[in-house]
């Protein structure tokens, strides 16, 4: 985005605007919350108005922040869970790793490998991310045979450990929370 036309047609300054959608994306505030806040520090706005603002101007913030992360540890922790978007029922893959930091996340109609290998790559390709050493999953039959063919592929480093347990997945279990709200309205390359 360039400043002189990224907010252009903006009755707000292009610093209002940034501050409202950080705050959105930072904290687990709904549109009207936010409405409220700004309406307490004097910024009359409606939460239609933060909605429109959040899905403008987040997918560029992310795809600018996304150089900055700090790189992932080797120990990733993958799950899956089955998520309402706009009325219809898809999978959400994410991935955090063993701190708790988010890799990525992916929606998708299905449930196999083919979308298990499509999670991966697109995760591998994160600039912030590295290749792992272990991938913690849980019983899903399909990540044995992602991984698998993902290392026959030279896509995954061949000596990735796969483990299959389902408690060691706490980490992500508690970031799913924060997950739902990314894909409530997920950006239009979704």
């Amino acid at each position: 985005m360039r400043p002189d036309q990224s907010f252009k047609g903006r009755q707000f300054t292009a610093e209002m605007i940034l501050w409202a959608v950080r705050w959105y994306l930072m904290f687990p505030v709904s549109y009207r919350d936010l409405e409220l806040m700004l309406a307490d520090r004097g910024v009359e706005i409606a939460h239609t108005t933060l909605f429109r603002w959040v899905q403008a101007y987040a997918p560029e913030i992310e795809k600018r922040i996304g150089p900055h992360l700090r790189p992932s540890n080797g120990s990733w922790r993958v799950d899956e869970t089955y998520v309402r978007v706009k009325g219809r029922w898809m999978y959400l893959y994410r991935a955090v790793d063993s701190h708790g930091q988010t890799i990525d996340f992916l929606l998708s109609a299905k449930r196999d490998a083919e979308a298990a290998k499509r999670f991966f790559r697109k995760a591998l390709g994160q600039p912030h991310t590295v290749n792992p050493r272990t991938i913690t999953v849980d019983k899903n039959p399909a990540y044995p045979c992602a991984v698998e063919q993902m290392k026959e592929d030279g896509e995954l480093w061949r000596r990735s450990r796969l483990r299959q347990c389902k408690f060691l997945n706490n980490v992500v279990e508690q970031d799913h929370r924060r997950m739902k709200r990314l894909v409530r309205h997920p950006p239009p390359h979704s």
